[in-house]
């Protein structure tokens, strides 16, 4: 027994943790601006750091991550699909010929972000058999606040995949597209976008997306500070909202979102997999319990992963 007469083998646990405050600082409730929103609670609604305490450090470890899978696969071709400095695009080849390919489309509010910070998931995707690729693209601010210029350029980096897939062993009737965040929503851009008018490929080169966390309808994002930086107007509201152009996907989709996202992320999430649903088109709507943000996308780099092991079975792919 000890001085203070608790055995020896006795565990002594910490006080439980109280978890951050999470949501909008109270206030009084001001105008309806959106829904049930006003001006406060829609602006935190969208704004990943009032909901996740965590989101600069679980930026950091994805660079980390990042950096520790170049050291272990090695250095990824590096190549130009468009004529500006920004277009180009990160290949990391898995060893057999025609072989699927998994594009990834990073996020960061359309305003930050770059592809090598997302090659983590390179290494379950390669093990697995299939080419991992990512893309640079500009950032909306260096575009005139406008968001397509973003989206063709991660629309002809694709197309870039598609006809020259041979050159890397890949095999372009296998092509699979996923995003997170504002990845997610130029992910489903991609989906919906239409490929035989405006870049002369067949209707439906993507033959499976990943949209996780995304924003899929963005007249409410329109109301909000992002409307600070990205110069909204109604034809790109109308044309860049992908739940507004269903009868342009061909693709079966993964739409996801975590319990610990903010309220505005899951019901985007949750009301684009129920149109999609309603449309008529296969869609697997998957919820990470207790995943903020970005830390769902962690499951991407893991053959068992929430995520990981869902996109392996929609290519068709056995954990290794």
């Amino acid at each position: 027994m000890s001085a203070d007469g608790a055995a020896a083998t006795d565990i002594i646990l910490p006080p439980p943790r109280v978890e951050p405050d999470r949501g909008p600082p109270p206030h009084e409730k001001g105008p309806r601006v959106f829904l049930d929103y006003d001006q406060i609670e829609l602006e935190a609604a969208y704004d990943q750091q009032v909901y996740q305490p965590n989101i600069v450090q679980v930026a950091k470890r994805w660079a980390s991550n990042s950096a520790r899978t170049r050291a272990r696969l090695g250095e990824p071709t590096r190549i130009s699909y468009g004529p500006t400095g920004i277009e180009q695009l990160d290949i990391f080849r898995a060893a057999r010929e025609r072989a699927p390919v998994f594009i990834f489309i990073h996020g960061g509010a359309w305003a930050r972000g770059e592809a090598a910070i997302y090659h983590a998931p390179a290494e379950m995707f390669v093990h697995a058999g299939a080419h991992y690729v990512t893309p640079d693209f500009a950032w909306v601010q260096d575009v005139g606040g406008s968001l397509f210029p973003m989206a063709d350029q991660v629309c002809r980096a694709i197309a870039w995949v598609y006809e020259n897939a041979e050159s890397f062993g890949g095999d372009r009737e296998r092509i699979y597209v996923g995003g997170q965040s504002s990845g997610a929503h130029l992910a489903a851009v991609t989906l919906t976008a239409d490929w035989v008018g405006e870049y002369g490929l067949p209707a439906n080169p993507i033959k499976g997306g990943l949209c996780a966390s995304g924003m899929y309808e963005l007249a409410p994002v329109r109301l909000t500070a992002r409307a600070n930086y990205v110069k909204f107007t109604d034809d790109m509201v109308e044309k860049l909202s992908p739940i507004r152009h269903l009868d342009r996907l061909h693709a079966p989709l993964i739409v996801s979102c975590g319990t610990y996202e903010t309220p505005e992320f899951q019901r985007q999430a949750r009301e684009f997999a129920a149109a999609v649903k309603a449309a008529g088109k296969p869609v697997d709507f998957i919820v990470g319990d207790n995943y903020c943000h970005t830390e769902l996308l962690e499951t991407l780099c893991n053959p068992y992963g929430l995520l990981g092991a869902t996109v392996l079975e929609q290519m068709g792919l056995a954990p290794r």
